[in-house]
Parts: structure tokens; sequence; C-alpha cells
């Protein structure tokens, strides 16, 4: 009965969240957004999106691990064998490895309650600039700021934000997810 409250409390900030969301005019900024950039580079961008992120290149845990082989992890003593293994492996599993790497990340996000805090007001702000400029243009301070020069702004500033606020969590998360993918493909 637990697990189907909190489920069901889930769902509800789920909708609540996809309501807001709606309301507020994201979608449509989206949208725009989406229109401006130019059709061969949607066309590129998605194609590429579909090559690299494609489900049938995500390998089992059974074939990950090697579970059922004989003799799944081993050391290579040969260095030209060495060196043909971990272009096979980063190759093969490369969408195994960039998922661990962006379960890594969530996970030390959880640890980190500051990122978190942070990451939160970075959108609410988001949130709120999307809103005020859904007219063309937002008055700050008696100053017209176009919706053009909002979003330049507050992408700049986000961007400064992200890097304060992620650098520890994404170092982190690049140092171990790189010890345990180089032991990874170098033993398997």
């Amino acid at each position: 009965e637990t697990s189907a409250s909190a489920l069901s409390s889930f769902v509800g900030v789920m909708n609540s969240a996809k309501e807001k969301w709606d309301s507020s005019g994201a979608s449509e900024a989206m949208s725009r957004v989406t229109a401006s950039i130019p059709l061969g580079t949607q066309e590129y961008l998605s194609s590429t999106s579909q090559q690299l992120f494609n489900r049938q290149k995500l390998r089992s845990i059974s074939v990950v691990f090697g579970i059922g082989e004989e003799r799944p992890f081993y050391i290579e003593k040969a260095p030209s064998l060495l060196v043909a293994r971990l272009k096979h492996n980063f190759q093969f599993f490369f969408l195994n490895y960039m998922v661990l790497t962006a379960l890594l990340f969530c996970l030390t996000m959880l640890t980190s309650p500051l990122a978190l805090m942070g990451l939160g007001l970075l959108a609410a702000l988001w949130m709120y600039v999307i809103r005020q400029t859904q007219s063309g243009s937002m008055v700050l301070y008696g100053v017209a700021i176009s919706q053009k020069n909002a979003t330049i702004a507050l992408s700049i500033f986000s961007s400064i934000a992200l890097i304060w606020l992620l650098s520890s969590v994404f170092w982190w998360t690049l140092f171990s997810s790189g010890f345990m993918l180089s032991i990874h493909a170098v033993l398997r």
C-alpha cells in the first residue's frame, strides 16, 4: 500500500508539473526556439541523436558483465591486443558508458543540496523570464528588455551559474565514471 500511495503522489506531482509547464507558455517558447533552427541543422541533429542514442546499442547487463561466459574479465598482456580491446569496448559499450555516467551524475546531484537548490532557483528564474516575455518584452526597473535580449542574458548567467554550481559534481562524476569505464574497457 505504501508503494501505491508513493506512486500515486509521484504521478500527481508529475501531472501538476506538466500543467504548470503547459500554462507557463514554455511549450510555445520551445516551439519558437525549435522553429528558429534551420531545417538542415534540425535534420542533422535528429539523425545524429538517432544514431548515438539508438536503443539497440544499449547492451544488456549480461553482455556488459559477461554473465554466462567462462572468462568475461581478464588482463590482455599484448599491447596491440589491449589497444584493439579498448577501441572495441568503447565503441561497443559507449551507450552503456553514457548511461552509467548520467546515472552517477544524477546520484551525485542528490548528495549536493546546494546544486539542487541552485538548479531549482535557476529553473524558477527561467520560468519567470519566459512568462514575463510572452508578449515579446519585459520591463525591469523601468527598462524594456526584449525577449531575445532577456534570453541571451539569462543564458549567459545560467552558463556561469551552472559551471559554479555543478563544477564539483561534474568533476567527481567525470573521474569516478572515467575510472570505472576504463577498468571495464581494459578487463572486458
